[in-house]
Parts: structure tokens; sequence; C-alpha cells
């Protein structure tokens, strides 16, 4: 979830800033943007160095560079950020965050910050426990910063107790549980097809058709970015999933449809975005037909439609998106798609429109809902046309 987001890392003066570096790296290798800001005291147990080489990103510490003047801009650092983490948060930085006490550059980004704020303490015991800080992270808390609690362990005094900052991995997973908990389909499972089915003629030989799966894919990912728990029932294709997309590799139509109905009532939201062949041959060979033997006809036999098939297993609370690709009456055939499978909304694609359809990186759409809405859209990259769906589906009412 936190792919792609712009995270700035506040590093204050305690010996727990050891462990920054660390936080830096698990952030960046997840895909996030970070640029860190350090107080002044904080260069004495982590240098800038260290953290400008993890966080492929210019460390900020001072409001200006003495040799060339230039000004370290807080306020664009500040709104430049999705979320704001300070780790460690000292008992000292707590009280100026608290009492909103500017006298470093750490502090002058953290008043200008209109994103999200995580703190993640770092003290001895006594430290951690004293009225004073309490209500220093009791006023934090009512501010809305988020807390990230210390933990118990050994502390730099010898002592045992809280005031340990939580590990870095587990910092970086309690702000991904965060954000996946505050994105509009948090809670919701989606199953995604996409790609095509081969149906066997024999072992080497299928009918099947050119899709690539591109299309579905974008889409799957973009429903995870939104919150989703997503499942993606695919045909053969050389993509790559996301780790956090649940992958399901099928083959034939009849394959996918199994994998969809086991999947069916556990799901809230269903995009059947795969090119499922129509046909398939009604006696595949066990064995490759060798060329002299000839092969004139091949007798055929309709494939299960999935979803209209799974459409008579729709429950109310469940969205079904299809897709028509059509080459003529398309508003007409998609219409009639629309009705028959019992879907919500239907994505119509035109062979007619250059950049779109197979094999390309773009693609151009319209979207017919079943209350007769009509939106046409631009033509696109995939990624984009997949994230123009998910906002539909966010949006769609029933």
């Amino acid at each position: 979830m936190l792919k792609n987001k712009k995270i700035l890392i506040a590093v204050s003066g305690g010996i727990a800033a050891y462990k920054t570096p660390m936080l830096v790296r698990a952030l960046v290798k997840i895909g996030a943007e970070v640029k860190v800001v350090l107080s002044p005291s904080a260069k004495d147990f982590v240098t800038p160095l260290t953290l400008a080489t993890v966080s492929k990103n210019v460390v900020y510490s001072d409001f200006a560079d003495n040799k060339t003047g230039q000004w370290a801009n807080h306020i664009e650092l500040g709104l430049w950020a999705d979320y704001m983490v300070v780790a460690p948060a000292t008992a000292n930085t707590i009280a100026k965050m608290a009492t909103g006490l500017c006298d470093n550059l750490l502090m002058a980004v953290y008043l200008s910050a209109r994103c999200p704020v995580f703190f993640a303490p770092a003290m001895d015991l006594d430290m951690y426990k004293h009225a004073t800080t309490q209500q220093n992270i009791a006023t934090l808390l009512k501010h809305g910063s988020i807390l990230i609690k210390p933990v118990n362990g050994e502390l730099a005094s010898g002592l045992v107790g809280e005031g340990r900052m939580e590990e870095p991995e587990n910092i970086a997973a309690f702000i991904d549980k965060y954000t996946s908990a505050n994105l509009p389909l948090a809670g919701k499972k989606a199953l995604v097809t996409a790609g095509p089915t081969y149906e066997a003629i024999d072992p080497v030989r299928f009918i099947g058709n050119h899709s690539s799966g591109k299309m579905g894919f974008a889409i799957a990912e973009q429903l995870a970015n939104a919150g989703a728990e997503v499942t993606l029932v695919c045909g053969p294709n050389a993509l790559p999933s996301a780790k956090h997309i649940k992958r399901l590799d099928v083959v034939s139509a009849d394959e996918m449809k199994i994998a969809c109905e086991q999947n069916h009532a556990a799901n809230n939201i269903f995009v059947f975005a795969a090119a499922v062949a129509d046909y398939k041959p009604i006696n595949a060979a066990t064995k490759k037909i060798k060329k002299g033997d000839g092969l004139n006809t091949i007798e055929l036999a309709e494939t299960t439609d999935i979803a209209a098939h799974l459409g008579k297993l729709k429950k109310p609370e469940q969205l079904y998106v299809g897709f028509a690709l059509e080459t003529d009456n398309e508003d007409a055939n998609a219409v009639k798609k629309l009705k028959n499978k019992n879907l919500d909304f239907i994505v119509l694609n035109s062979l007619n429109d250059k950049g779109a359809g197979f094999k390309t990186d773009t693609n151009k759409i319209k979207i017919i809902d079943r209350h007769n809405k009509t939106t046409n859209f631009e033509l696109k990259d995939k990624r984009q046309v997949a994230q123009d769906i998910v906002n539909y589906i966010i949006q769609f009412k029933k």
C-alpha cells in the first residue's frame, strides 16, 4: 500500500536513530519515495551521508546551507509528504511537538505538514512513564497524530522496560496497515479475470486470442491500491503480478470458470476483464496431430459464459463489471451483454478506435451502467484506464 507514497522521515537526537536507516531502506524497498530531515542533535547518532545513501535523496538538517546559502524550504517539505514519521521521537521532540516550540528545521517542517503524522517514541522507561511525557503524547493524539507505541526491551541505560523504539520493519508494517484501513475499498474483496484462455486442439495446438492480460492486471493492481483484497484469475500470459495480489493461473475457460465459482461467495466485487474463448474443440487429441494425417475440420462447442453463469448466483451486495470488445453496433451489443449477464456496468472497447484493444499499452473506453448512464473516456495508458474503472467502482451506487 505504500508503493509510490511520499514519506518524510524526521529523526530526532536519540540512540535509537541508529535504526532509522533500516526504516528508510525498508520503505524504499517497497516502493515509497523517502526524504529525511534531521534535528541538529540527531547528527550525533546517524550521519546525513548514511541517510542520503539509503533514501537516494538529499537529507535536510539546517534552515540553510552555510556554504551556498540555499534555503531548505520547510513549507515545501511539509506539503510534499503523504505521511510524516518522527522516528525516533525523543521526549524533547515530543514536548516541542505538543507545545509548538519551533527551534529547528524538523519542528518547522512538522508545523507545516498537512499530512498524517506518525511518531515512534524512544527514551528511557522513567522518561516515557513521566506524567509530563504522557500528557504531551495525549496532546499529540488529540491533535490527530498517530502513536507507534514503544516496546519493552533493553534500553540504552541498561534498564529493561517500555521505551524502546519499535523495530523498523514493524513501523513500516504499521504505516502500511494504517494506509490500507483508510483506503476507499478497505475491507472489500475483489476477483478479477484477465488474459486469454487456451482451448486445446492437441497437446501443442490451441484455440485462443490476442489478449495480453494487461488491462485485467492493471485493474487488479488499482483495486489493491484502493484497499481491496484481490484475487486475480488469469489465463496464459507473461505478466508479473504484485506480491499482495492472490494469483490463480488457469489455461482453459473451464478452469477459469471453476476458479471463479470456488471464489464467488467470498468476494464483493467482480471484474470480468478476461477475453475468454467462445468455443473449444469437442474432442481434444491426447497426442500431437501429425501434419500428414490431415486436420480438415475441428468440431467445436461453446464455452460457458462465465460472467453470465455467475450472474445467476449474484447477491444484491455484489458488484459486477463486464467488458465488451466490439467492432459494430457497439453500444447496442454492450447494453445487451449488460442485461443478459446481470452486470452493474460494462466497459466498452471498440477495435475501431486506434490504440484500443489487444496488445497495446493504451485503451479507450466507454462505461455504460445499469441506470442507462454513459460515460466516455479519452485514449489513455491502461494503468490510467484501470484507475478510471476503479474510481467508477468506488463511486457507483447500486
